[in-house]
This record gives structure tokens, C-alpha cells and sequence, in this order.
């Protein structure tokens, strides 16, 4: 059996944070910050290191409350996760990412989206 790529994405307004890691090592790393301008320079950035990468799947980090309801990025989540479907024609899994951003130690202003998104990632391999 071979190692499949996957990427995880700690999807945000302002910032999405990309990670990678394979199901042989089953490590996540930090890969990326993408900055958000607009949703055509976004996905020209996710599609640019899906064509480098050849990743297998994606995961996209589900925000929750810590009692299991929505967010009110619970919803954004769940469209980026529709759209990087449609446009890569990938698997797209979601995962809930209800503590990942709290593990993680940051300065103020420090920018730590590539790293929540190597927690995402890390979770997915942990339960899977």
C-alpha cells in the first residue's frame, strides 16, 4: 500500500493555514499561510500547491463550541469544504477542530494558521 498526501486547512476570513503530512508517517507538518484577498487569488493559491503536492485528500478543520454546537464559522467551514470539492475534485473530510487553536502557544500578532492547521491534520490521523 502506498502513502497518500493528505492536506488539512485551518480555514479563515482573513488567513488559511495549510498543512500536509502522509498516511505512512502520519505527521503532520505546517506547509503554508495563504492570505486572503479575495476567493480568486485563494483558491489560485490552495490550487497551485494541490498541483505541486498531488495531495489524496483534503481536511478541512470544523469549528465547535466546546458543548458540541455550531459556530458562526461553522457554516464558512462547510462552504470552503463544498468548494475545494468542486474545484480539485478531491475527498474533503471535515474535522472538528474545537481545541486546536488552544494548544498552541502564540505571541500576539504571531501568525499561527499553518500550525492549527498541522493540529487539524494530526487529529485526523490520530482518530483515523
Amino acid at each position: 500500500m502506498s502513502a497518500e498526501t493528505i492536506f488539512a486547512f485551518d480555514f479563515g476570513v482573513k488567513r488559511i493555514g495549510v498543512a500536509m503530512g502522509n498516511t505512512l508517517i502520519r505527521q503532520a507538518q505546517p506547509l503554508q499561510v495563504i492570505s486572503s484577498i479575495d476567493n480568486a487569488s485563494r483558491f489560485a493559491a490552495i490550487g497551485a500547491l494541490i498541483t505541486e503536492w498531488q495531495p489524496d485528500l483534503l481536511v478541512v478543520g470544523l469549528p465547535m463550541h466546546p458543548d458540541g454546537t455550531e459556530h458562526e464559522m461553522s457554516a464558512r467551514c462547510r462552504k470552503f469544504a463544498n468548494q475545494l470539492h468542486g474545484r480539485f475534485n478531491l475527498p474533503v473530510q471535515l474535522v472538528d477542530e474545537r481545541y486546536s487553536s488552544a494548544v498552541i502557544s502564540a505571541k500576539r500578532g504571531e501568525v499561527i494558521d499553518d500550525r492549527a492547521a498541522a493540529i487539524i491534520l494530526q487529529q485526523y490521523f490520530d482518530t483515523h
